[in-house]
């Protein structure tokens, strides 16, 4: 079986803490209109098309998977910009609630999610607590890969991610 390739979206795939007046180099502006946002105009989104042909071709090598606030909505306005398929998605129960020991909110859920599985996550919140509350907690291999959000993304993350699964078959 795969290990897992859980995805977060802002930060990773959408660098919203860049220079608002400076859209990051490679990356398109997408306006949305995901549930839930209200604020008059749509939300501002910027999205690198790579991205998703980097994250089909690892695909090869895990079982994609969105690890968002976005959850389901996703596949609706992320994945097809990005020529990506309906993926499974983490149905998060409590959303920026209490996390044990100082975590992440979303860490504890990433764990029931992937199980006894092996998994790689991508995140712009991961922090040195939740890396030893993973190893900690989780029978398997992880890597938690934390992304700059105001950078995205970029070639030495995707390299990470696949020499990562390669090790674990190798």
């Amino acid at each position: 079986m795969k290990p897992l390739l859980l995805i977060d979206v802002d930060g990773p795939l959408n660098p919203y803490a860049a220079q608002p007046e400076r859209r990051p180099e490679g990356y398109t502006t997408h306006r949305m209109r995901p549930t839930g946002f209200t604020d008059g105009k749509p939300l501002r989104v910027w999205l690198h098309h790579g991205h998703g042909a980097e994250l089909l071709a690892l695909s090869d090598a895990y079982e994609l998977v969105w690890a968002t606030t976005w959850k389901d909505e996703a596949n609706d306005w992320i994945g097809p910009p990005l020529g990506l398929p309906r993926l499974p998605y983490i149905d998060w129960p409590v959303m920026h609630g209490r996390a044990p020991r100082g975590t992440f909110w979303k860490t504890q859920y990433v764990l029931e999610y992937a199980g006894a599985r092996p998994f790689a996550w991508i995140d712009d919140d991961i922090t040195a607590l939740d890396r030893e509350y993973v190893a900690q907690h989780h029978p398997a291999h992880a890597l938690l890969m934390r992304v700059d959000e105001r950078i995205g993304l970029a070639r030495a993350d995707f390299d990470a991610l696949a020499d990562w699964a390669e090790g674990l078959i190798g």
